[in-house]
């Protein structure tokens, strides 16, 4: 999977589409397109649009929430809340192989019980606190990512792990240094002064990890 994942966001500058194209331009391939407040209509109505910039490039669209609607617009899969579709009803309308399904986590039993009911990658969070995200979970912080990512390793827990919430450029190195190799970024590329420019920052602060992927099949 790549090491950067845009999750879209809007502010007083820019709308869900006009943030996501700026990060497709800045170098990030993979979107997920979170709209809490939409309706379906408009939530597809957008995936629409995004969706052939993401082709444009090789990138991936995955959906936040709304399972139903990823065949119907085409896109790649989708990420499951605490309080979302069950993974296991998610997977009978999306077969693994064919498409991407992610889950959040914010403990280490979060994380096995993703592992046990087959995602394909997990968004741990939160790093540190953030306006971008209601009914926030507890604080992770580096440490507690050092905790989670050792364990994973000791017990052989093979499943891509994203760090998300309330990253900034200045934290890549440390996540690095403690064992994450991807990260969810919404508000620090939207409310940077150049959105584009800002994502291409954060793809060379990850450019040296990024061999080190595992990758997500969805041939």
């Amino acid at each position: 999977m790549t090491p950067l994942q845009f999750i879209t966001h809007t502010n007083e500058r820019v709308s869900y589409t006009e943030g996501a194209q700026a990060a497709l331009r800045g170098g990030c391939k993979w979107i997920q397109l979170r709209m809490k407040d939409a309706s379906d209509t408009e939530f597809a109505e957008t995936a629409r649009q995004l969706l052939p910039h993401c082709r444009q490039i090789g990138g991936t669209l995955i959906l936040d929430d709304r399972a139903l609607l990823v065949r119907e617009v085409g896109a790649q899969g989708v990420h499951l809340g605490k309080n979302d579709m069950p993974v296991a009803e998610a997977r009978k309308l999306l077969p693994k192989g064919e498409y991407i399904i992610g889950g959040t986590a914010n403990t280490i039993e979060d994380i096995r019980r993703l592992a046990a009911e087959g995602v394909d990658y997990i968004g741990c969070g939160p790093f540190r606190f953030t306006h971008t995200k209601k009914r926030l979970a507890p604080i992770i912080g580096v440490d507690g990512y050092k905790k989670i990512i050792d364990t994973m390793r000791r017990e052989r827990i093979d499943i891509p792990l994203v760090a998300i919430g309330g990253i900034t450029l200045a934290d890549i190195k440390t996540l690095r240094q403690v064992g994450v190799q991807a990260v969810a970024i919404s508000g620090a590329i939207l409310q940077a002064e150049n959105p584009t420019a800002e994502t291409q920052r954060f793809m060379a602060a990850l450019d040296g990890n990024a061999n080190h992927q595992t990758a997500i099949n969805n041939d």
